[in-house]
């Protein structure tokens, strides 16, 4: 291990960890759907119940979240994987293929996937390079459907159970 290292080998050394995939929806103020691909989602607190995620300065969804009360984190499913493609691409229509529909509490939710969380923002900030959020959960759900995993720069499916 070297305790020199560039942008590249930090990229590549985080790349090792496994995580899961999701797509991060809210509604801007015209009252248009917006989301993206994100794997910096992870768990805060049981109790309160939170959520974080953060999000790369400069973005083009960014202005959209900052200004929108409440998200939903949509777990992606193995079969999602083009859905996870076509929300990290500049895409004119994201939301024209899957079956979308608007959350009990507000934001985009997509049906099949391995778990959804709709949440109120309680936070946001600059950290680094990225807006970090911080979200309460209002509302979840899961499925028994396998998630869809991102590692070394490559989706992947869930191994066995060990």
């Amino acid at each position: 291990m070297s305790q020199a290292f560039d942008s590249r080998q930090l990229r590549n050394a985080l790349g090792r960890f496994t995580t899961g995939v999701t797509i991060i929806t809210c509604v801007d103020g015209a009252g248009a759907f917006v989301g993206l691909t994100a794997n910096s989602f992870n768990s805060l607190s049981l109790d309160p119940p939170l959520v974080l995620w953060s999000l790369r300065e400069p973005s083009l969804s960014l202005e959209a979240f900052l200004s929108a009360p409440r998200f939903a984190v949509n777990v992606l499913a193995e079969a999602q994987v083009d859905l996870s493609r076509r929300f990290a691409s500049v895409t004119e229509n994201r939301f024209a293929e899957g079956a979308w529909a608007l959350g009990e509490h507000g934001a985009p939710v997509l049906a099949g996937c391995a778990a959804v969380f709709e949440c109120s923002t309680v936070s946001q900030q600059v950290i680094g390079d990225h807006r970090l959020f911080i979200g309460h959960v209002l509302a979840c759900g899961e499925s028994a459907l396998p998630p869809l995993v991102f590692q070394a720069g490559h989706y992947r499916l869930l191994g066995e159970i060990l």
